[in-house]
């Protein structure tokens, strides 16, 4: 199945245009207003039955066209030095409904027969964000949610707060609302507001491994991203009241 990653949009109402990745190839799928106009169509060169034409604005393609082939996918644990040696602030987006490494885990077996698993004994994941956060710099999260929330989105929940603890500032946002606003629906890392690791995920949400990219106009969407996201996210404590069960 061919899988289409949102690059962006400059419509502000749900309406085309709209640029897209199709995952695994050097592919961009366009989408706007098809061109019926019988003048424009007797211009165009060598057309096949196949084809058809929309129109984009010039800001589309200036904005969110790709400027340089995606690198060679590496795996999550090349970039694990980056969670220490970042200088100001590690931003995560994650729009998955849920995640196989949660599933596969001791803790969802814990989590699902019950244990606070908020309150567990630090790991090295929290031991490295107070170490980190310690010295001033920011470990930040956005979680898009269901509605209702998956199990997955439940764990997340509830394990969660055990992360804040430790020192990591998670929010959380209704699909819905990011989707009104224009969000991607896939999972990266942002460091320093100059490095994305862009995760590719198999279909049964096993992480396969991370793109790295400094492209400008890539890292330029990702902060853009980042702000709307925090902007609109409610913090993780607050969130959970207001969802029904998380366990």
């Amino acid at each position: 199945m061919a899988i289409l990653r949102f690059l962006g949009t400059t419509s502000d109402d749900g309406d085309c245009p709209t640029l897209y990745e199709v995952e695994g190839t050097t592919d961009i799928l366009v989408q706007g207003d098809r061109v019926t106009d019988p003048e424009q169509l007797a211009q165009l060169r060598d057309v096949k039955d196949s084809e058809t034409f929309v129109l984009v604005p010039p800001e589309l393609l200036v904005r969110f066209a790709p400027r340089t082939t995606d690198p060679a996918m590496v795996p999550f644990s090349e970039i694990a030095p980056l969670f220490r040696e970042f200088r100001h602030t590690a931003f995560r987006l994650e729009a998955r409904h849920g995640y196989a490494s949660d599933r596969n885990s001791l803790k969802w077996e814990r989590w699902k027969s019950g244990a606070d698993i908020s309150a567990e004994p630090d790991n090295a994941w929290r031991e490295n964000v107070r170490a980190q956060t310690a010295q001033g710099k920011r470990f930040e999260r956005v979680r898009l949610v269901d509605e209702p929330p998956t199990e997955g989105q439940q764990f997340l929940l509830a394990s969660g707060l055990g992360n804040v603890a430790a020192g990591e500032d998670i929010r959380n946002l209704p699909r819905s609302q990011a989707v009104r606003l224009g969000l991607p629906d896939h999972d990266f890392w942002l460091f320093d507001s100059r490095l994305i690791a862009r995760f590719v995920f198999a279909e049964d949400d096993t992480t396969l491994g991370v793109v790295l990219s400094e492209d400008p106009a890539e890292v330029a969407l990702a902060c853009q991203v980042r702000d709307a996201a925090w902007h609109h996210a409610t913090r993780t404590a607050d969130f959970a009241k207001a969802v029904p069960s998380t366990g």
